[in-house]
């Protein structure tokens, strides 16, 4: 069986193994509450409709930490308590309402990309593959917002991806590499207790 069938059928059709539940549920709860928090630290810029906040980042960590289905389950519950009325959206923004604008593709897309991560992020992944999962989460949420951004604004590609992803791609690899280097910490440290 080829390493990527093995990685879909232990990551995604079969139970998390050697995690308890309850400590599954705290993780979950766990990374939706900082991806809140996260996302109240927003700074809007000029050009464009989309503020640079932290998300990415606890989006993708999500995914690698509690694996491919905990860290969906996770961001989707944010997403879903943002969407209900909570507070939880960009400097506190809430309603469903706020998923139709122009951050919403990003927020939809938050359950999608915390899967890929995780889908590509074992526990014992190769350094290589981990930044590549990481990079395709945070590829998956540039998808979703670049695609809300088309439809909403009746522009092109170009246009989206100038308001969308040029702005926050420094950023973004900023925070693609502090998750990289500190899940490889975590690993080290996993490695030397045991």
């Amino acid at each position: 069986m080829s390493s990527f069938t093995e990685s879909i059928r232990t990551r995604v059709l079969e139970p998390v193994s050697g995690e308890a539940p309850a400590r599954l549920a705290i993780g979950i709860v766990a990374f939706a509450l900082m991806t809140a928090a996260s996302a109240q630290l927003a700074v809007r810029l000029p050009w464009t409709p989309v503020p640079v906040t932290l998300q990415p980042l606890l989006i993708v960590l999500s995914g690698v930490m509690l694996g491919s289905r905990a860290g969906a389950i996770a961001m989707a519950a944010y997403v879903t308590v943002g969407a209900l009325g909570a507070p939880v959206f960009s400097n506190g923004a809430a309603g469903f309402p706020w998923l139709l604008g122009p951050t919403g593709g990003y927020l939809l897309a938050a359950p999608a990309a915390a899967f890929v991560a995780g889908l590509g992020a074992s526990r014992e992944a190769h350094p290589a593959r981990l930044l590549g999962a990481l990079t395709l989460g945070v590829a998956t949420l540039y998808l979703g917002g670049v695609a809300q951004l088309v439809a909403l604004t009746g522009e092109g590609l170009g246009s989206a991806l100038s308001l969308g992803v040029i702005p926050f791609v420094v950023g973004d690899v900023t925070k693609i590499l502090a998750a990289y280097f500190g899940v490889l910490s975590l690993r080290a440290v996993r490695r030397s207790e045991s």
